[in-house]
């Protein structure tokens, strides 16, 4: 099971006060100097980021909660800023450009790649995953269509994990699960629901849709997101790891969670059963240039790109294609978190792209709610 934030829990959790901890346990190392840059806006921009908040948010990394910070605001007027540590252990400054697990983001790329080949009439969001992978599913489920998986109103239930927590996966971070087992689990329970009747976030609905995308295409997905998204783009630090490789490759801070009150170091990970709905490995700069491109049209053209943007019509739903939306003082915010051990990301715009969020956080709860972390670091990029 995945645990996230409802829209309803992280807009409240948004409109709290910042919080720190401070610094206990093994995490003892000192303060790391920070850095905030602010770059102004056009001189008609106006409503520009609260710089002064948001360098008080990664001020004192790291502390109990964190051990380190990337942020990258843009819009009208922009701001950077780094903070903590690369280890706890040597207490070397954060790397600004580090690579890290990027989570459930990497929804957003198969959601843009499934609506590409629906641009490409290559499928049709109202095709079924009957039609399309036919003897995945058995007799028991009603048709299941492409854009119900889109918006998790599939009613496929949650597939298996090799823990539920942080403290039951980390004695398992090295063995493999497949994306395979994943969805054959999931079909023998049966369905959870009438398809499209109820949105239920989970991530067998995009491990559905990586078969999807490699079933059609001929190729496997990991290429199809390099050659389509990653490399026009320019993103030349996102890929995937190969198969079960728990590493990150490339610079990288290090990622920690607490698990029986130690700070354990959890970067070395297979994520392998994540894949198309949370495998990716990114940096703050490729996901900023990322979200800007997806909000443009330059990744998904017109009228695909409204799926991305429309809320089904179900009670208490909150996500569209892969983007979930909510609003904080007014202004309506579109975007994704994921979550690894030892990483909280976040991607997040307006739809008019006048206030973009991205950062990374190396969160030592990262698995948990993700509440402390949102209130600390993303209510500064939108309260004004």
């Amino acid at each position: 099971m995945q645990i996230r934030p409802t829209a309803v829990a992280l807009a409240a959790a948004l409109t709290l006060s910042l919080t720190a901890l401070p610094l206990a346990g093994t995490a003892a190392a000192h303060s790391a100097p920070s850095s905030c840059t602010a770059q102004a806006g056009p001189p008609s921009a106006t409503g520009g980021p609260d710089t002064e908040a948001l360098c008080a948010a990664i001020a004192g990394l790291p502390d109990h909660d964190a051990t380190a910070a990337l942020l990258r605001v843009g819009g009208k007027g922009s701001w950077r800023g780094v903070a903590g540590v690369r280890d706890v252990r040597s207490g070397a400054p954060a790397l600004e450009h580090a690579r890290f697990r990027a989570g459930s983001v990497t929804k957003v790329v198969t959601a843009a790649i499934v609506l590409q080949l629906a641009a490409e009439g290559r499928i049709s969001l109202d095709g079924t995953v009957q039609q399309y992978l036919p003897g995945l599913l058995t007799k028991d489920f009603r048709p299941i269509t492409v854009r119900q998986l889109l918006t998790y109103t599939s009613g496929l239930q949650s597939g298996p994990s090799l823990g539920d927590t942080v403290e039951d996966g980390y004695p398992h971070r090295f063995e493999t699960l497949t994306p395979q087992q994943v969805v054959a689990a999931s079909v023998a329970l049966g369905p959870g629901y009438e398809p499209g009747t109820q949105q239920n976030y989970d991530n067998i609905h995009y491990t559905v849709l990586g078969m999807l995308i490699e079933k059609i295409t001929g190729d496997s997905y990991a290429h199809q997101a390099a050659v389509r998204i990653f490399r026009p783009l320019g993103m030349r630090d996102t890929s995937f790891p190969h198969g079960a490789d728990p590493r990150i490759h490339g610079p990288h801070n290090r990622g920690y969670d607490w698990i029986d009150g130690k700070l354990v170091d959890v970067t070395d990970w297979n994520m392998s059963d994540r894949w198309a709905a949370g495998d990716m490995i990114s940096t703050t700069k490729d996901l900023e240039r990322f979200l800007v491109a997806l909000f443009r049209g330059r990744v998904v053209p017109e009228p695909q790109l409204k799926e991305m943007f429309t809320v089904p019509k179900v009670p208490g739903a909150t996500y569209a294609a892969a983007l979930e939306r909510f609003e904080l003082n007014g202004k309506v915010i579109w975007g994704k978190t994921g979550s690894r051990p030892g990483y909280s990301t976040v991607i997040a715009a307006t739809r008019d792209l006048s206030r973009t969020l991205v950062y990374s956080v190396n969160s030592t709860d990262a698995k948990n709610d993700g509440l402390t972390v949102a209130k600390r670091f993303a209510f500064p990029a939108f309260n004004r």
